[in-house]
C-alpha cells in the first residue's frame, strides 16, 4: 500500500461547545479526507486527561474521554434539550481545558438524569467489564472525595479493602454509574463515527502510549503489575536521560511496569490492551517504542532525571505473545530519539512500520537517517508530528547553516515556499504511508503547535477554525496525492 493521510487530534476538531467532538464536525472532517483522496485519519491518544491535559496522561488507558462526547448527538437521542448546553458555546478559539472542566460535566448528568439502561448498555457493560468497573468506581472516589491523586485517599480506598471500601461502593451507585454511561456515550458516538470512516474508505491510526500515569485506575486497580512498594508509592518512575537539550533530562513520573510479574500471568494486561486498541482503531501507532527493548529508570523521589539508569524491557518476547493471542497487526512504531542497534533488531523481528520525521533531518553537520535519500518503503513519513512546531514556525526558527541546507536539499528559493516543499518531500518519500498534520496544510505557524515536550500548560489547546476545510484546499490535497501516486 502507497498512501497518505492527515494528522488530527479529535480535541481539535471544530466544534461550538469550545473542543472537538463526535459530531458533525467529525463527519465532516471525514468528508473532507474522502475528497482530498486521503486513507487514513491519524488521532492522538482518546483517554480522559487529567491534571496538565496531556493525552499521553490520562486517569485510564481504556476510556475515552468525556469531554468529546457531542451534545447534539445525546440531543438526537432524547437526553439533552437546548437549553441543557447552548449556553456552553464558545466559539472556535482554542480550547479551555478550565472552562470545559467545570462545566462539561453539568450538561452530562443532566443528560444521565434521563436515561434509562437498555439491552445495548447492559451488553456495553458485560463487553467491558474488565476495565470498566475499575475506572467507573475510581472516578466515582474521584468525585466525593477529591484529595488528589488515588494514593492520597483514605486507606480502604487507597488499598480497596475491608468495609469501608465496600460500603463506599454500594452508597454511591448512583455516581459509579454515571462515569458508566458517559463510557457508553463515548464509545457509542466513537464506533458509530469509525464505522462512517471506514465506509468512506478512511483507515483511523490510533496512538497508544507506552506509560500509564499513576493516578490512574489502572495502578490503582493492578498495583503487583507496577514497581511499588509496600505502601503502593512508586520505587522509581519514567523519564529520559540528559541530552544536548536538557541538561537535567526529563523526569516524566509515570511508574514502571513489573515486567516480571506481568511475564508470569502472560502477559495478559498487554494483551487486553492491545485488544482494546484494535478494536476502536484500525491501525496503531506505538508511543516511545524503544521503552519495549529498555526503559529509562529513576529512582523515587529523585528531583532530576540524572541519576538514572537503562532497564532491559520485554522485547520480543512481549510481541511474540500478543501475536499468538491477536494475529498479526498493522502497527506503527515511534522509533524516535536515541536508538541502540538492540533498538533496532527489536523493530526488524517485529515487522513493524518505523517513522521518518523530516524536521529532524536537515542538521547541516550530519548526514542523518531521516533524510529522504535514507527513507525505506516500511515506515511513515511525517514532517513532523505532534511534539513539532508546524513546519512554518519550525523554517523561521532554523540556524542559518541549517535553513540553508534544506533550502538547498529541497530548492527552496524563499520561506513563502518551505511549508509546501516539506509536505510534497513527505508525499514523494518512498516511505509507504506520508502523514501530514493539519496545521501544515493550513500552512498556519508558531500559535497552531499542539505539544511543546517537556513542559506543562498551554498545550494541546489548538483547534480548527470554522472554515478551515474548504474544497479548494481538499482538491489541492488530492492533486499533490495524485502527484505522488498516495
Amino acid at each position: 500500500m502507497r498512501g497518505s493521510g492527515i494528522l488530527l487530534p479529535v480535541s481539535s476538531l471544530n466544534n461550538p461547545y469550545g473542543i472537538g467532538a463526535l459530531g458533525k464536525e467529525a463527519y465532516a472532517f471525514i468528508d473532507f479526507l474522502a475528497a482530498a483522496g486521503q486513507r487514513f485519519w491519524q488521532v492522538l491518544p482518546l483517554g480522559p486527561t487529567s491534571y496538565g491535559d496531556s493525552p499521553y496522561q490520562t486517569f485510564s488507558a481504556f476510556a475515552g474521554n468525556p469531554y468529546f462526547i457531542d451534545f447534539d448527538l445525546l440531543r438526537a437521542d432524547g437526553l439533552l434539550e437546548p437549553d441543557d448546553y447552548q449556553w456552553m458555546a464558545s466559539g472556535d478559539g482554542d480550547i479551555d481545558y478550565a472552562f470545559q472542566y467545570r462545566f462539561r460535566y453539568q450538561v452530562l448528568r443532566k443528560a444521565y438524569r434521563r436515561f434509562r439502561p437498555d439491552e445495548e448498555y447492559r451488553r456495553f457493560l458485560r463487553e467491558n467489564e474488565r476495565w470498566l468497573d475499575d475506572y467507573a468506581v475510581f472516578m466515582a472516589i474521584k468525585s466525593v472525595k477529591p484529595e488528589g491523586a488515588w494514593d492520597r485517599w483514605d486507606e480502604a480506598l487507597k488499598f480497596r479493602r475491608g468495609t469501608a471500601f465496600t460500603e463506599f461502593f454500594a452508597s454511591n451507585r448512583e455516581e459509579t454509574g454515571f462515569w458508566t454511561f458517559l463510557q457508553y456515550c463515548f464509545y457509542r458516538q466513537w464506533e458509530r463515527l469509525k464505522a462512517y470512516a471506514n465506509a468512506k474508505g478512511i483507515i483511523i491510526i490510533g496512538d497508544l502510549p507506552y506509560y500509564v500515569a499513576y493516578d490512574s485506575s489502572d495502578v490503582w486497580a493492578n498495583p503487583h503489575a507496577w514497581q511499588l512498594d509496600g505502601d503502593l508509592a512508586p520505587l522509581a518512575v519514567a523519564g529520559c536521560p540528559p541530552d544536548a537539550f536538557s541538561i537535567d533530562g526529563q523526569l516524566w513520573g509515570n511508574p514502571l511496569y513489573d515486567y516480571a510479574k506481568m511475564a508470569a500471568e502472560g502477559y495478559s494486561w498487554w494483551i487486553a490492551r492491545f485488544r482494546h486498541a484494535f478494536k476502536i482503531y484500525d491501525w496503531v501507532r506505538i508511543d516511545h517504542f524503544r521503552g519495549f527493548e529498555a526503559y529509562y529508570a529513576i529512582p523515587y523521589p529523585a528531583k532530576t532525571a540524572r541519576s538514572g539508569a537503562w532497564i532491559k524491557g520485554p522485547g520480543s518476547a512481549l510481541f511474540k505473545r500478543i501475536k499468538e493471542e491477536l494475529g498479526s497487526l498493522p502497527i506503527i512504531a515511534e522509533d524516535l530519539g536515541y536508538l541502540t542497534e538492540d533498538v533496532h533488531r527489536l523493530l526488524e523481528e517485529t515487522g513493524f512500520m518505523g517513522m521518518k520525521v523530516l524536521q529532524f533531518a536537515f542538521d547541516h553537520r550530519d548526514d542523518s537517517v531521516y533524510l529522504p535519500h535514507h527513507h525505506v518503503k516500511n515506515a511513515v513519513c511525517y514532517p513532523g508530528t505532534h511534539d513539532n512546531p508546524p513546519v512554518k514556525a519550525w523554517f523561521t526558527a532554523l540556524a542559518p547553516e541549517d535553513r540553508k541546507f534544506v533550502s538547498d536539499y529541497l530548492g527552496i528559493s524563499g520561506p513563502e515556499e518551505a511549508v509546501e516543499r516539506l509536505v510534497k518531500a513527505a508525499l514523494a518519500s518512498v516511505c509507504a504511508i506520508a502523514i501530514i498534520p493539519m496545521q501544515d496544510y493550513l500552512e498556519l505557524g508558531a500559535t497552531a503547535r499542539l505539544n511543546t515536550p517537556a513542559t506543562l500548560g498551554g498545550n494541546w489547546r489548538w483547534r480548527l477554525r470554522e472554515g478551515d476545510l474548504d474544497p479548494a484546499l481538499a482538491k489541492k490535497i488530492s492533486a499533490w496525492t495524485k502527484i505522488y501516486r498516495r
